[in-house]
């Protein structure tokens, strides 16, 4: 069966079902996936762990999967349906060699895909283009070759949700933290799964939106980064004079937080909450930020006798990096939040028990929360589909030289009291625009410079 080779993207394997990912393809997908393991694991005999998501598809891609995997010999764990987060949890908590999630994170209905990971020296290693996926690109697409012993097992293991919010209230302390009220909208995926998990856990009053697992996703796309599927939520929670909202994206793997007047909190706020307290119990620790914005976590992160790191966007990079680095925590600015203490990979659940724990100690609203820790201003990604993207980032570059560029991850240039980021998806034909600065009106005048500069050279 032939295969789409866009389908192999920087942090994933994603595509339609069933035109570009389906029960004949997959075959070739896992066979590959299961090849390279094997190579990088340095052993034939391995441990995997194979998960998936409520998608339409899902069960019968899980299926296939499973049968592959037994004809390979594998050693499966199958933990069910859970989130990516969770996924991750059991990959790194029991100690198993690598993973499989079926899932294809925040894509509309008729999308599925793969992500896995493997155990490193230093924590989880995802794959992604830096970490190999092209070379399992390569071997799907040639037809990898290996020997189908027919000896596998497939264990099912439950619990591991359970043991996730143990873990995470452990890694937090325990802390004591007052009753709030809780609004939130998985869209009918899998974030549900673990924010439900932690209201049996900690004194919540849970306002549940749309918590129903279903793959046709009946209400809205489980994309939170598009504002027009946070518009329920935000109004839900000014309607119920909730204390905060959490809208997770599909798989569950970012989480954005609305504060209690309905306002989208910026991530880079949230990592900046979670950087302050981790520095409490770790000094002097290294923390990540992706190269879009970086000022306020950076204020915080010196105040508090902490290193700041800088990533390239992407939770294949920013989990490399932490491997490299040691670091203890990343923060991303689409919402994605690591932690060393699981293996590297997003975790929301001490995310959230962070959140409200710092809430409980400073006795405040979460708007409150967000001015203390707030040291910038930020514009919001703006996206731009054009044809003739390294021509107008070579512009850019040209025209801002006296400020102090990097190349990390596109063109991004800063000066002393702003600083701006142009750079390509890494998952769409486009270029996106983010700026930052200390002031707002600084940030506003030059967010509509660069637009206008944008807009003027674009070719279509």
């Amino acid at each position: 069966m032939g295969i789409n080779p866009s389908i192999f993207k920087s942090y994933d394997i994603r595509g339609i079902y069933p035109t570009e990912i389906n029960e004949e393809n997959l075959p070739q997908i896992i066979t590959a996936i299961y090849a390279f393991f094997k190579k990088k694991l340095g052993k034939d005999n391995f441990t995997l762990v194979l998960g998936n998501d409520m998608r339409v598809s899902s069960p019968s891609l899980t299926e296939v999967a499973k049968k592959v995997l037994v004809e390979l010999g594998a050693t499966v764990i199958d933990v069910g349906m859970l989130s990516t987060p969770t996924f991750y949890f059991a990959v790194s908590h029991y100690g198993y060699d690598a993973g499989i999630q079926i899932t294809a994170s925040h894509n509309p209905k008729e999308y599925n895909g793969v992500k896995y990971v493997m155990k490193g020296e230093n924590g989880l290693i995802k794959i992604g283009k830096s970490t190999g996926m092209d070379d399992v690109k390569q071997m799907a697409i040639d037809g990898v070759t290996l020997e189908k012993p027919g000896n596998g097992t497939i264990t099912p293991k439950s619990g591991v949700g359970d043991d996730e919010v143990n873990n995470a209230l452990n890694f937090v302390n325990n802390p004591v933290v007052k009753k709030f009220k809780i609004a939130a909208d998985p869209a009918n995926a899998m974030g549900g799964t673990y924010i439900d998990a932690l209201a049996k856990k900690m004194p919540m009053d849970l306002v549940r939106m749309n918590f129903e697992l279903d793959g046709t996703f009946p209400v809205h796309q489980p994309d939170p980064l598009q504002a027009k599927n946070l518009v329920d939520l935000q109004k839900k929670v000014v309607e119920v004079k909730a204390d905060l909202g959490l809208a997770p994206d599909g798989d569950g793997d970012r989480l954005f937080f609305i504060d209690e007047k309905g306002q989208v909190i910026p991530p880079t706020i949230i990592t900046s909450i979670v950087a302050k307290e981790l520095l409490k119990v770790y000094p002097g620790a290294e923390i990540l930020v992706d190269i879009r914005y970086i000022f306020t976590p950076k204020k915080i992160i010196e105040e508090n006798g902490g290193k700041m790191g800088i990533t390239k966007v992407g939770h294949a990079f920013i989990t490399e990096e932490m491997n490299k680095t040691g670091a203890v925590f990343a923060g991303e600015s689409s919402a994605h939040y690591y932690f060393k203490a699981t293996g590297n990979a997003e975790s929301q659940l001490p995310t959230i028990i962070t959140v409200l724990k710092v809430l409980t100690e400073e006795n405040c609203t979460m708007s409150e929360l967000v001015e203390k820790i707030r040291r910038s201003y930020e514009s919001g990604e703006f996206n731009y589909k054009v044809s003739n993207a390294q021509e107008i980032l070579d512009a850019i570059k040209n025209k801002y030289t006296d400020g102090e560029l990097s190349t990390l991850d596109g063109v991004a240039v800063s000066y002393s009291d702003w600083r701006f980021g142009v750079r390509t998806s890494n998952t769409e034909p486009l270029l996106r625009l983010n700026v930052e600065s200390y002031d707002k009106a600084t940030m506003e005048a030059k967010r509509d410079e660069l637009m206008a500069l944008i807009k003027s050279l674009a070719k279509e």
